[in-house]
């Protein structure tokens, strides 16, 4: 697969006057509360973002996942985390695919050799940590996993730890899932470790760009050596802060509640258009595969009723045949589903 499609990602497939169940962001904007910290912060962007809000900020994010500031990299967003891999010199990097594929574009640019570690939809895309090669020195997985939605065991990802290799984690969509489970956030324990963490999804700040990493302080050190100075701005340091505050941290676990509920009920009402198959995952998102051979013009009937959904086939190990939707509100949901159904039997017919 080219560079180019693995750097495709939903936003493309959403658009102006279109009803997007292609990008995984919750809402239109910040809550209010939030909105109204980034507001007052703004009175501070005159000034270059200072090392005492940068430590502010790994505080508190050290206090909500109990590690130490020293353990926490603020970043401009889980993208830029992936775009320093490289930073890391890994030899051989080994990718566990259907996965989000920004990681290995940022490896592949940089001419770092890549193997995938494909999971199967047929044992419903369980990882099986012996098929990571013993040679790579870095793996790379989302738990839970894009697109598939699956979570994996945390016992199965600390499996994939090794002497002399870094496991980097991707968790953007941890907080999404009520309880966080399988979460490795708070893993100090696990040598060459990297968690990486997104604001991104459940605080609607895509336009921000603000995350963090998790990891040993030396590891971290390594990653952030290429930076150039203030990569990340006031405002996100702020969010970081903000979204790490006890009271946050109950809204977004109020929230993943929420959204556990609307996606078992879109899932069931998805599962029951005549054609389409709804794979498990607890991800606020559904994969969806559709008849063989139908999903392009399934996809182009969709966006003439001005419905986008993430197309599958740019994700290694998935077909044209498969699409990702976000977890969306019951009224949104019955307008796809109508659609959806009529784009099927149009196909079929």
């Amino acid at each position: 697969m080219d560079l180019a499609s693995l750097r495709h990602h939903g936003d493309v497939d959403a658009g102006p006057g279109l009803l997007d169940f292609a990008v995984n962001v919750q809402g239109s904007g910040p809550p209010p509360w939030l909105r109204d910290r980034l507001v007052v912060a703004l009175d501070g962007i005159g000034r270059y973002p200072a090392a005492s809000h940068d430590l502010l900020a790994r505080e508190a994010v050290a206090r909500r996942h109990s590690r130490r500031p020293e353990e926490v990299l603020v970043l401009a967003g889980s993208a830029e985390g992936f775009a320093l891999l490289p930073a890391l010199r890994p030899r051989l990097a080994a990718v566990v695919h259907p996965g989000f594929t920004e990681p290995e574009a940022a490896l592949r640019a940089a001419g770092v050799e890549v193997v995938h570690v494909l999971t199967d939809e047929a044992d419903g895309h369980r990882l099986h940590p012996d098929a990571v090669p013993a040679e790579a020195d870095l793996v790379v997985i989302g738990n839970p996993t894009n697109p598939t939605g699956v979570l994996h065991p945390a016992a199965d990802v600390r499996a994939l730890a090794a002497p002399e290799r870094v496991l980097l984690v991707d968790e953007a969509f941890a907080d999404a899932i009520p309880g966080e489970p399988e979460s490795l956030a708070g893993a100090a324990d696990v040598p060459g470790l990297l968690v990486f963490r997104s604001l991104t999804k459940t605080w609607a700040l895509a336009g921000l760009r603000a995350g963090y990493a998790l990891g040993d302080p030396e590891l971290l050190a390594r990653l952030a050596a290429p930076r150039p100075p203030w990569p990340v701005s006031t405002l996100a340091l702020e969010a970081v802060i903000g979204c790490s505050m006890p009271s946050a941290v109950e809204e977004s676990r109020n929230a993943a509640e929420r959204l556990a509920d609307a996606r078992a009920e879109q899932a069931e009402r998805l599962a029951d258009v005549p054609g389409v198959t709804v794979l498990p995952g607890t991800a606020p998102y559904l994969l969806l595969r559709l008849p063989d051979g139908q999903g392009e013009r399934v996809r182009a009937a969709l966006r003439a009723a001005a419905i986008a959904v993430r197309r599958g086939d740019t994700f290694p190990g998935l077909g044209p045949d498969h699409i990702r939707v976000a977890v969306r509100p019951a009224t949104q949901v019955t307008r796809l589903v109508t659609a959806l159904t009529e784009a099927l039997a149009a196909v079929a017919a």
